[in-house]
């Protein structure tokens, strides 16, 4: 293993997610300027909660040897900071694959 395992897969994922974004134009692609500030906003309470977790010595660096070994602070690895914004991007994701493919039909099928 060369360390770099966990952040490709996460960035891979990631690229997954906006790849279907532009498909399907479910959040970026719908709207750039609110979708910039639901995902900052998402990423910045995630950052807290993350910073709260390593203070309080709930959260702390595990060891892989699928991770780079880098921290961006003590006990906070990029992989994490690209975690956080996977988890975000892909709840948007969802949210709008959801609006889009069950919620409107559903609404059209009503009239």
């Amino acid at each position: 293993m060369t360390g770099w395992e966990y952040l490709g897969a996460l960035l891979l994922s990631l690229g997954a997610m906006v790849l279907m974004d532009y498909r399907w134009k479910l959040f970026f692609w719908a709207d750039a300027r609110r979708a910039s500030i639901v995902l900052g906003a998402g990423i910045v309470m995630f950052l807290l909660w993350d910073v709260s977790g390593i203070l309080s010595g709930v959260f702390y660096r595990g060891d892989s040897p699928g991770m780079t070994g880098l921290e961006i602070a003590p006990d906070f690895p990029p992989e994490e900071l690209v975690f956080i914004t996977f988890l975000c991007y892909c709840t948007m994701v969802l949210f709008g694959i959801v609006r889009r493919f069950v919620v409107r039909p559903r609404a059209e099928v009503r009239g």
